[in-house]
């Protein structure tokens, strides 16, 4: 049975050296369906582009079956500094622009640690009010946001469950990140169940190790999760050998999930 959802990569970090047609090239060899482009990379698909250049990216798609899914921002909101947050956010706008001007469908922003000194749930909420600004704005462009499950302090899905319910944006929703803290007595139900109601972007990494892919797989299409899982692993000194190693191994960990 063909799963719900899609093969796609992020280019960090094992496309991260290469420009915009040469990746897009070895996901199309290697079978993949999209592509998350992770700002600060060779592909250099970064809002400092013109019209004229971001007609380009999106004609450059439209010539390939590779969609392109997501831009992958650094953009992160826990700072207790309002100017900062300010900042953020005004640099994840310009990133929803971009992606409607080349087509794609969500911008990837994150939060990356608590601040030492600051209560909890006042980070949660400073995050959830930048989340809603930009969740306007997204969805104005068509644009969604996802906030990636992510940070030293913030990894866990149920720090990722209060921030929606802080943000309360039909338009934002959480990227599944694959991380170890998702893992208790070797499942990953309990905290997926804590994330589902908002999972619309997964990340995957390194399908070898021991988190219990199968189980996510079958979590996922339980949930009727119709987007990407994508491929964010480490460099290979040889890409493109990997890549179709990956989708060889993505394939049968989907076999025979219920």
């Amino acid at each position: 049975m063909r799963p719900g959802f899609l093969l796609g990569a992020v280019t960090y970090n094992v496309l991260k050296d290469y420009d915009l047609d040469t990746l897009i090239g070895m996901l199309e060899t290697a079978g993949f369906a999209g592509v998350e482009l992770r700002t600060g990379h060779r592909h250099g698909v970064e809002p400092s582009l013109g019209a004229a250049e971001r007609a380009q990216v999106r004609k450059r798609f439209e010539r390939t079956k590779v969609r392109l899914v997501s831009f992958g921002t650094t953009c992160e909101f826990h700072s207790p500094d309002a100017g900062e947050r300010r900042r953020q956010v005004d640099l994840g706008k310009q990133f929803v622009d971009l992606a409607r001007d080349t087509g794609a469908r969500g911008v990837k922003v994150r939060p990356n640690d608590f601040p030492d000194g600051v209560p909890h749930d006042v980070t949660v909420g400073n995050i959830g009010g930048a989340l809603r600004e930009l969740g306007d704005y997204g969805a104005a462009q068509g644009i969604q946001i996802y906030l990636e499950i992510h940070g030293r302090r913030t990894a866990y899905p149920e720090v990722a469950a209060a921030i929606m319910k802080a943000t309360r944006h039909p338009q934002v929703g959480l990227c599944w990140n694959s991380n170890p803290t998702d893992v208790i007595d070797g499942s990953v139900a309990r905290g997926f169940e804590l994330a589902r109601p908002w999972i619309r972007h997964v990340h995957i990494n390194e399908l070898a190790n021991s988190y219990p892919w199968r189980e996510l797989f079958t979590l996922l299409r339980g949930s009727n999760y119709r987007g990407y899982t994508l491929c964010e692993a480490a460099e290979s000194k040889e890409p493109e050998r990997f890549l179709q190693w990956y989708k060889s191994l993505w394939t049968e960990l989907n076999r025979n999930c219920a």
